[in-house]
C-alpha cells in the first residue's frame, strides 16, 4: 500500500521539503574544517523552527539530533556530538527532515570537507548519481522495483568509469512519507525491475542510496543509533523526497530554482 495524495497534499509537502532544502544550504555553508556536529545540529534546529517547522528527527524513538551526521565510515544516523569536530578531508553526510503542518520532507546530502581525496569525491558522485537515477524512474505505471534497478544500475555504472566497485548497501533504503516521515513501502536500492507496486500519480517517496568505497556490510555501534561500514571503509548518502505526477517527477526537496528530475 501506497498512500496517494491530492495536489493540495503534495503542495504542502513541497512547502516542508523547502524547509529541509533551505536548512541543508545552510549547513553547508557552515559544514568547515572546525566546526563540531553539535553546532551544525543547532543550526539546523534553529532553521527549521524559524520556517515555522518541526524537527522529524528530534525525538523520534529517541534519537537526539534534529540532523543525522554521518562522517567517514559512518553510513546513517551519526549522532551529532560536541566531540565529533569536522577535519579536513572529512566526507560528511547530513540527513534531515522537517515537519510543517502536518506533511514531512526529508533529503541527505554528503559534503566535501575541504580537501577530500579523489577516490571520496567519487564515492559520493556515484552516490549522487545514483539517485538521481532513481528519482527519474518514479513515474506513474512504473513499478516499485524499477527505482530500486535504476539506482543499482547507476552505481555500478559509475563503479566501472571509476574503476571502483563501490558497496551497496541493502539493510537500509528508501520509503514512502507523507503525514509520518517512514511509511510503506520500503524501497530498496537493489532489486529486479518489474516487481512491487505499481506507481501512480499522487505517490510520494524518499529516494536514498547509501554507497561505500569497500565492502556492504554493517555494523551498529553501541550508542544504539551509528551505523558504520564493517570494514572502515568510507561512505556517501543522498536523498531527495519525489512526488509522482502526471508530468513525471516532482522533487519536493529540491531547492527553489530546481524542484524537476
Amino acid at each position: 500500500m501506497i498512500e496517494v495524495k491530492t495536489p493540495g497534499e503534495l503542495q504542502a509537502m513541497r512547502a516542508a521539503g523547502l524547509v529541509v532544502a533551505r536548512t541543508l544550504a545552510a549547513v553547508r555553508d557552515r559544514a568547515v574544517a572546525g566546526v563540531s556536529t553539535a553546532e551544525l545540529d543547532e543550526l539546523a534546529e534553529q532553521t527549521i523552527r524559524d520556517a515555522g517547522a518541526v524537527p522529524s528527527f528530534k525525538g523520534y524513538h529517541g534519537f537526539p539530533g534534529s540532523i543525522c551526521a554521518s562522517v567517514n565510515e559512518q553510513i546513517v544516523h551519526g549522532i551529532p556530538s560536541k566531540e565529533q569536530v569536522l577535519a579536513d578531508g572529512d566526507l560528511l553526510s547530513v540527513d534531515c527532515g522537517a515537519i510543517l503542518d502536518g506533511w514531512h520532507g526529508d533529503s541527505a546530502v554528503t559534503l566535501a570537507i575541504a580537501t577530500v581525496t579523489e577516490r571520496d569525491r567519487k564515492l559520493s558522485s556515484a552516490t549522487e548519481r545514483a539517485m538521481w537515477a532513481g528519482i527519474e524512474a518514479v513515474r506513474a505505471g512504473a513499478r516499485l522495483t524499477d527505482v530500486s534497478y535504476a539506482v543499482q544500475t547507476a552505481a555500478e555504472q559509475a563503479g566501472r568509469d571509476h574503476g571502483i566497485d563501490y558497496g551497496m548497501i541493502l539493510e537500509y533504503g528508501g520509503h514512502g512519507i507523507g503525514r509520518q516521515m517512514h511509511m510503506e513501502p520500503f524501497l530498496p536500492n537493489v532489486g529486479k525491475p518489474g516487481k512491487g507496486p505499481r506507481l501512480k500519480p499522487g505517490m510520494a517517496l524518499a529516494v536514498e542510496p547509501m554507497l561505500t568505497g569497500g565492502g556492504g556490510e554493517t555494523l551498529e555501534l553501541e550508542d544504539g543509533w551509528t551505523v558504520v561500514t564493517a570494514d572502515g571503509s568510507q561512505s556517501a548518502h543522498w536523498e531527495h523526497t519525489v512526488a509522482i505526477t502526471e508530468d513525471g517527477p516532482w522533487v519536493l526537496t529540491a531547492p527553489e530554482d530546481s524542484a524537476g528530475a
